[in-house]
């Protein structure tokens, strides 16, 4: 394959370490521009998990409490939402918290490792700054060295801010440490996966959606084999294949065995190796996996900004709609298995899963409405995020350059994102409802579950709007929109543990329309949060017609 003279300016193999020229000067570039994001990452991760022992400490506060805690973490839901359940025969705070909640844990460090290494390699080359950059003495692998040191550093971090908090709550100082560095060991795992996509694919999004799908896939292989475990037949090997399920098999506070992190840290030198291979063999800025031409004629009905949006939003809608039928199904088929497996559950418990009325199905079947809208609501505020790029990138500009006005350019992206927040809705609650009918043998369930879903609309419209004010008064400003979402999280799922005044409560908009089947849905709520949301989208237009445009790399 070609290269380039950029390349040449650093030859590789001309000297001693000359392919990592100039590694520590990119790495102090990288821990300044993550000054904010290394400490939400390294901290948030370990905040979370003292949320999690806390709120276990208000839930299970007896050993009666955890004895009923078993009933549904020895069940196969159980094994699937939270792991394999090492040592649940004798169950502590701690192994509950390593063995349910950890997976959770998990998942972020995975998330964290993998946004990194695409955030510092692949996007620096799209958006043009690599090559300036490597205009001067800096070796190939320079970059993704650099990424891959700061990922390290940041699951170091984090390994050892986890073990120091499980250590402080009294918790057994060697299972701590274990658990911590298989939090680590995810991160970096997943921080190789990507080094890997970032060669295949010359998009920063397409290198992260390859990344997330691998996570997916580690996730639903891990909960697969951690199912047939529990119930002692089916191939229960597919726990091995997972990275997930590597970092699980260390088994904290039960065995405490470093080795299976042996696996972890093979595969993620390996991946990472694989990298480094893959990217001697493309040239600057491109991908080994080209692009599909398009067609040297546009589409009639593309003519207008609204179908133009669309054509955008067009691959994310379409595989954020595969995803969420696939979740909605795998969800709703554990309906019965759920409601089982909390029968004799602490009653703290069962209010957290939305019981609290005494109508378990029916809070259940609401919190997943609930669930499903917090996941469209980050599909909103990402098309927001993708606007952005698209003017930083320099590709907004020669649109509005044409008769397209600033006006119609953003009306129509929050017109599809806003269209496509219903459809998504729609999708989840069908998936939803065919699981939970199979699952418990009542069809009825599937109209339930659609309006529960549709229910929260105008809530993830609210969302929308507001990240697209954001956008258009200060587009740096973006990623507070995070908080609502955040906080709707905690509001809807750990309200009884926090026992919230009902004002705070009310400031997340997904508290508002009710949780149906179990809540009555508030017509005035749903009027009232359409009006606001239709407000704010109106205020975002208009704010964005009076400010400069980012300049393009």
């Amino acid at each position: 394959m070609a290269t380039t003279t950029l390349d040449r300016a650093a030859p590789a193999g001309t000297g001693t370490g000359t392919a990592v020229n100039g590694t520590g000067n990119l790495l102090r570039f990288m821990l300044r521009r993550d000054r904010i994001r290394l400490p939400a990452w390294t901290l948030g991760l370990p905040l979370l998990m003292t949320y999690f022992a806390a709120a276990l400490d208000t839930i299970a506060q007896t050993p009666e409490d955890l004895a009923g805690l078993t009933v549904f973490t020895s069940s196969p839901a159980g094994a699937l939402f939270g792991g394999p359940g090492f040592g649940f025969d004798d169950l502590t705070i701690e192994r509950f918290l390593a063995g349910q909640y950890g997976l959770y844990i998990l998942l972020g460090a995975g998330l964290m490792g993998l946004l990194t290494v695409v955030r510092h390699t692949r996007t620096e080359e799209r958006t043009g700054r690599a090559e300036l950059v490597r205009a001067n003495v800096v070796g190939r692998h320079a970059q993704l060295t650099a990424a891959l040191t700061l990922t390290t550093v940041m699951a170091a971090l984090v390994a050892l801010l986890i073990g120091a908090m499980m250590t402080s709550r009294g918790f057994d100082a060697g299972g701590s440490m274990v658990f911590g560095a298989s939090v680590g060991a995810v991160a970096l795992t997943f921080a190789g996966i990507a080094a890997v996509t970032v060669q295949l694919s010359e998009y920063p999004r397409a290198a992260s959606g390859m990344a997330g799908a691998a996570l997916g896939a580690a996730f639903v292989l891990r909960g697969l084999g951690d199912m047939a475990a529990v119930q002692g037949n089916g191939p229960s090997w597919l726990s091995w294949l997972s990275p997930i399920g590597w970092s699980q098999q260390t088994a904290a506070y039960v065995h405490d065995r470093w080795w299976p992190l042996a696996v972890s840290l093979a595969f993620a030198a390996a991946t990472a190796a694989t990298g480094y291979l893959l990217s001697a063999r493309r040239d600057f800025g491109a991908g080994l996996v080209p692009p599909r031409p398009g067609s040297p004629r546009a589409a009639s009905w593309l003519a207008g900004p609204f179908a133009f949006a669309f054509r955008l939003h067009r691959a994310s809608l379409i595989g954020w709609s595969a995803a969420l039928l696939v979740a909605g199904v795998a969800y709703g088929s554990f309906t019965q298995p759920l409601l089982d497996g909390f029968e004799n559950a602490p009653e703290d418990l069962v209010e957290v899963m939305g019981g609290g009325s005494g109508d378990l199905l029916a809070g259940y079947l609401g919190m997943m409405g609930l669930t499903m809208a917090l996941v469209v609501g980050v599909y909103a505020v990402i098309a927001v995020q993708s606007l952005r790029a698209e003017e930083t990138e320099g590709r907004a500009e020669p649109v509005l350059a044409t008769s397209v006005s600033r006006t119609g350019w953003l009306g129509s992206h929050i017109a599809v994102v806003a269209l496509g927040v219903p459809w998504l809705l729609l999708v989840a609650g069908v998936g939803m409802g065919i699981g939970a009918a199979a699952s418990t043998g009542d069809p009825g369930l599937l109209g339930d579950l659609l309006v529960g879903h549709l229910a929260h609309t105008p809530a993830v419209w609210l969302v929308l709007s507001a990240a697209a004010l954001l956008y258009a008064a200060a587009p740096r400003t973006l990623p507070v929109i995070w908080v609502l979402l955040g906080y709707g999280l905690i509001a809807g799922y750990f309200a009884p543990i926090l026992e919230l005044p009902e004002g705070v409560l009310r400031l997340s908009p997904f508290e508002h329309v009710g949780e149906y089947p179990l809540e009555e849905v508030s017509v005035v709520a749903v009027g009232v949060l359409t009006v606001l949301a239709g407000a704010l989208a109106q205020a975002a237009v208009a704010v964005f017609r009076r400010r400069d445009l980012a300049g393009g790399a």
